[in-house]
């Protein structure tokens, strides 16, 4: 569970913009984390303005004015979402959206979550602060105003990818912007490159944890796939994963297809709902009873997020992903609203037949 989920309302705590941002100071020292109270050398041209914001320090908005080009860089939190949206609805909004002036309106450079529980509360504006950045600096930004909450070691991956081949960043000026040692940038951005897009796009799609997909970057390419199928089919743990891995990078290169094949069996299947005491003792009613409650819901939180969102926040493969899965799913829910409502006439029918014998 995210910060914002655990502490409720310190989701909207004010976020830290460090005054040192200002471009002046010593590189990164050797090892991976600088001091905070180390000033950054920028690249040049590319980090000469502070954090300050243009001219008002904070205004209101209307979300539809709020672009999230940069959401693909962060992790879709459905848990951590819910609980920002119970603090603002107890509390309002505490903390403003921090956003910049993009090319195609106002880019959010902190806040997703925020805007996200917004738009499902129904709220028309947000109060945001617009800060003086151009589109290298905010992506910078974005992990600097996070530096207290953390983010993931993919989401960190991502950044460093974006930087690296969109923005043209070297790594080592990557390393003096994020403060971080240039071997901790390649780390990340051989997470990134090495990592399949099929298992990236099951992490963004909340399908996979991105710390067991961190462990899955270690086998090669081609087994990556097929050990998050099997981790996913038996739910297995962050440890569970982590011997597996490690058993398989254990045998010969020619040997790992069928070490993993052989790892996946030797895991107990995880329990479906079918399996559950409650589902053997119930009664035909009950559990068709079940099953309409649960799809009902489902559909509404399905149909929430895709109002929520648009599918290219998640990026191109995993919308890809999504858009299939919806395809599929359309003439699925078209055949069962026809099923329900024969079952509706059949019943209704047999209620008239009932009375006429009566």
């Amino acid at each position: 569970m995210g910060q914002e989920a655990r502490h409720g309302p310190r989701c909207h705590e004010p976020a830290w913009v460090p005054k040192w941002l200002r471009v002046q100071g010593n590189p990164a020292a050797e090892g991976d984390r600088v001091s905070r109270a180390m000033s950054l050398r920028a690249p040049r041209g590319v980090l000469r303005c502070s954090m300050e914001p243009i001219s008002s320090p904070e205004e209101c908005v209307e979300l539809a004015e709020l672009r999230e080009t940069h959401a693909r860089l962060r992790l879709h939190d459905e848990e951590a979402v819910r609980g920002v949206r119970d603090s603002l609805r107890r509390h309002g909004q505490l903390v403003a959206v921090a956003v910049y002036q993009g090319r195609g309106g106002l880019e959010v450079v902190d806040g997703f979550k925020r805007l996200r529980a917004a738009s499902e509360l129904g709220w028309p504006l947000l109060r945001v602060q617009v800060l003086a950045l151009e589109v290298v600096q905010a992506k910078a930004a974005m992990r600097l105003l996070n530096s207290r909450r953390g983010m993931s070691e993919l989401e960190e991956a991502w950044l460093v990818r974006s930087l690296y081949r969109e923005d043209g960043v070297r790594q080592p000026e990557i390393g003096r912007l994020l403060g971080r040692h240039k071997s901790w940038v390649s780390r990340r951005l051989l997470l990134a490159e090495g990592l399949e897009e099929e298992v990236q796009a099951q992490v963004r799609l909340g399908l996979l944890a991105a710390s067991t997909a961190t462990l899955l970057a270690r086998l090669p390419q081609g087994n990556q796939l097929p050990a998050a199928e099997g981790v996913r089919a038996r739910g297995l743990t962050k440890h569970q994963v982590e011997r597996l891995v490690t058993q398989v990078l254990a045998r010969p290169v020619e040997e790992r297809d069928v070490a993993l094949t052989d790892a996946l069996a030797r895991q107990p299947a995880a329990l479906g709902p079918a399996t559950s005491r409650h589902r053997q003792e119930c009664t035909p009613v009950q559990g068709l009873m079940d099953e309409i409650t649960a799809a009902r819901r489902l559909c509404a939180r399905l149909q929430a997020r895709l109002l929520a969102q648009p599918l290219g926040a998640f990026g191109e493969r995993a919308a890809q992903v999504v858009g299939l899965e919806l395809a599929g799913l359309s003439p699925v829910l078209g055949a069962l609203s026809r099923t329900v409502e024969q079952s509706l006439e059949g019943r209704l029918y047999a209620t008239v037949e009932d009375a006429r014998r009566a």
